[in-house]
């Protein structure tokens, strides 16, 4: 079945998961999965829409740091509503910050549904019996156990089909947060709906950093 494409520039934000808007920097229509949605505040003010929920006409800009700094130095904003808003002076960095914290919050549902294993040992034997579907290391992790660990998924990948993705972003403290424990410093995040859901979300994050305004990477997972 066909996405839906919406080519207006302002929209209510509610939609098929599918669906396709246009981003009102590039100008271009792209999946909702590889844009973020921007609603003007009670006070005026451009907020982040980062679960795409938010009351009220919003407007879409490719997901990248390139392509919000560049609506921003546009005005695109102001253009696209047609009226004077405020631009808070960190949208960007606030901006990677609520995706950092929608995918931590997805990490930790992923972990109440029993789809989180910690422990260098027992991160070790998941990856030798169980489906796993990313190796999560904490930022500041030691050098040898990440190496250890990596080469152990490398060689049970030989035998199964696809990599776990690497998940290496977060710090061992934002970790020991999400998952209500301490001293996270590996896990293995197994398969599951729950764990689809915080890989579509991480590779959101990780493309908001590094991703190009011209012509962002496609995503490998869809948030439902």
């Amino acid at each position: 079945m066909l996405a839906r494409i919406d080519h207006d520039e302002l929209d209510s934000g509610r939609g098929r998961a599918d669906a396709e808007r246009l981003c009102v920097v590039t100008r271009k229509v792209r999946p909702v999965s590889e844009l973020i949605r921007f609603v003007v505040g009670p006070a005026g003010e451009i907020v982040p829409d980062i679960k795409k929920n938010l009351p009220g006409r919003g407007v879409w800009v490719t997901a990248t740091r390139d392509a919000l700094a560049e609506a921003i130095r546009r005005n695109a904003f102001a253009k696209s509503f047609k009226r004077d808003v405020k631009l808070p002076e960190a949208l960007v960095d606030t901006t990677q910050k609520l995706l950092e914290r929608a995918a931590l919050d997805a990490l930790s549902i992923a972990n109440k549904a029993g789809l989180l294993v910690t422990g260098f040992a027992k991160v070790e034997a998941a990856l030798g019996g169980k489906r796993v579907a990313a190796l999560v290391h904490a930022s500041d992790a030691g050098a040898d156990g990440v190496r250890k660990l990596n080469a152990a998924m490398h060689r049970e990948s030989e035998e199964k089909a696809g990599n776990p993705v690497v998940v290496s972003l977060f710090t061992g403290e934002q970790l020991d947060l999400a998952l209500g424990r301490p001293n996270v410093v590996h896990a293995a995040l197994l398969a599951g709906p729950e764990s689809h859901r915080f890989l579509a979300r991480y590779a959101r994050l990780t493309h908001f950093g590094a991703g190009d305004l011209a012509s962002p990477e496609s995503q490998t997972c869809t948030e439902r």
